[in-house]
């Protein structure tokens, strides 16, 4: 698996599909006829299983189910539709969820934000405009969180000629500038010139641009004419596992809807689906959606490895470029994706979802803000999970060091095997890439290893994704 290309996102978020001739209801459409969404979700199937060398589970065992890991965002055109943060980053695939039929709106967060109490934490500015605190624990009711970050949080709907569908998105910064998911803006994908809308909590309709898109780590900027709240960024460093978790969002077309549970998981690497809008090229020789080749197989499609909180508070389609929120009311992360059961009518949540991490977030749309676009990091090496036992730790091994990049420049050689990055620890090939990518071109990471049963340390001046 190359840490620096293949692993990257299969998560796609989208709420609540549309279609010309009028809405959907919620079903599992055949592949011949289905949307993105649904064909995804059936293509995109992965069975519990021992991850093989490239992190996706093999062949099913008997007796074990089948999970699909999937994105949670707007969709298009018909159904195009544990124990404290210690140690283990685990690495997840994960596909694209079934769309959801088109709901009416839900009753607003009603009387506007209430304080949060006296007990939140106090915060210091973010270059994005946000803020950062440190997190503590349950200092707010759950309703006093939905109170005071519900008007931060609105629901984010794109169309163009391929389609329609919605999303969420936080505001992050003052001037109108607000994050989704890169799925949400170009629905799944299939569009690079949808029209954007942002419906806020107190029901205005603002018409928006795309600011810039990262579909490296599935996250866009978008920008309305209008001063909206902003939101404040939790230290994602000080997120442990128990901790009280808020989704708010616009599950299956429900706008702000508050869900909640507590953060299951830290530091885990995912991968999924890119997201990234095709050239006009591609579009005038894609198939309708693009998931699909004629013969129903699924057409082949690049991945993305990104860094998220895993959280038990319910998740749905349409919950895509939400906000998950610690009980401070700070955003811990931007919801991306779900995992659901492979089966007919159980494509909802059950309790496994995930969200972009808040430092990630923030580093990403503080460079977009500026400069339009953001960077990654690039190891300049291929690796794939260890599964030998005589190894003795999971890691990722290094399969390939290429000439001249920073792995090669740092002195890393073929068959070492990555066990952390920074300090966090690095348990496969998705994880490696996911923390790779979480740095931007040009930083320095300090990477644990180990050679001839010997742990070592290697500064490494990550190269840039071109």
């Amino acid at each position: 698996m190359d840490s620096d290309a293949t692993l990257e996102h299969m998560t796609n978020p989208y709420d609540r599909v549309q279609n010309p001739a009028g809405p959907q209801q919620p079903q599992q459409p055949a592949p011949s006829s289905a949307g993105p969404d649904a064909q995804r979700w059936q293509g995109w199937q992965q069975p519990v299983g021992q991850p093989g060398p490239f992190g996706a589970p093999q062949a099913p065992t008997a007796g074990h189910p089948t999970l699909a890991y999937a994105p949670i965002g707007a969709q298009q055109h018909a159904p195009a539709a544990a124990a404290p943060r210690a140690p283990r980053r685990t690495g997840l695939v994960v596909t694209s969820v079934v769309a959801a039929a088109l709901l009416g709106g839900a009753a607003g967060f009603g009387g506007g934000a209430l304080a949060l109490s006296q007990h939140q934490p106090q915060t210091q500015s973010a270059p994005g405009g946000g803020a950062t605190g440190d997190t503590v624990s349950d200092p707010s009711t759950i309703a006093d969180v939905a109170a005071a970050a519900g008007p931060s949080v609105v629901t984010v709907q794109a169309s163009s000629s391929s389609g329609s569908g919605e999303g969420s998105g936080v505001a992050i910064a003052a001037g109108g500038y607000i994050v989704t998911n890169n799925h949400v803006v170009t629905l799944d994908g299939q569009a690079a010139d949808a029209s954007i809308t942002v419906e806020t909590s107190d029901g205005r309709l603002l018409a928006a641009e795309i600011v810039g898109t990262d579909p490296i780590v599935d996250l866009a900027v978008i920008k309305v004419d209008a001063e909206l709240p902003v939101i404040t960024f939790a230290a994602s460093d000080d997120v442990r596992v128990g901790d009280t978790a808020i989704a708010i969002g616009a599950p299956l077309g429900l706008s702000n809807s508050v869900t909640d549970g507590i953060v299951s998981a830290v530091d885990r690497g995912l991968r999924i689906a890119s997201s990234a809008a095709p050239s006009e090229e591609d579009q005038s020789q894609q198939q309708p959606f693009g998931f699909w080749q004629p013969d129903g197989t699924q057409a082949a499609q690049e991945d993305i490895s990104i860094p998220v909180v895993q959280t038990d508070a319910s998740i749905n389609p349409g919950n895509s470029g939400g906000a998950l929120l610690n009980a401070a009311g700070q955003l811990v992360g931007v919801n991306v994706a779900i995992a659901s059961m492979g089966s007919e009518g159980s494509s909802g949540s059950i309790g496994i979802g995930f969200a972009i991490e808040a430092s990630l977030v923030q580093r990403v749309v503080d460079e977009i803000i500026a400069d339009g676009s953001a960077s990654h990091g690039l190891l300049g090496a291929t690796v794939s999970d260890v599964t030998d036992a005589s190894v003795g730790t999971v890691g990722a091994r290094i399969r390939e060091v290429v000439e001249g990049g920073a792995a090669a420049a740092a002195g890393l050689q073929q068959g070492d095997v990555i066990t952390a990055i920074d300090g966090q620890a690095v348990t496969g090939a998705t994880d490696a890439t996911a923390q790779v990518r979480a740095h931007a071109a040009g930083e320095t990471v300090t990477i644990t290893y180990l050679r001839d049963g010997r742990e070592a340390e290697a500064e490494v001046t990550l190269g840039e994704l071109g």
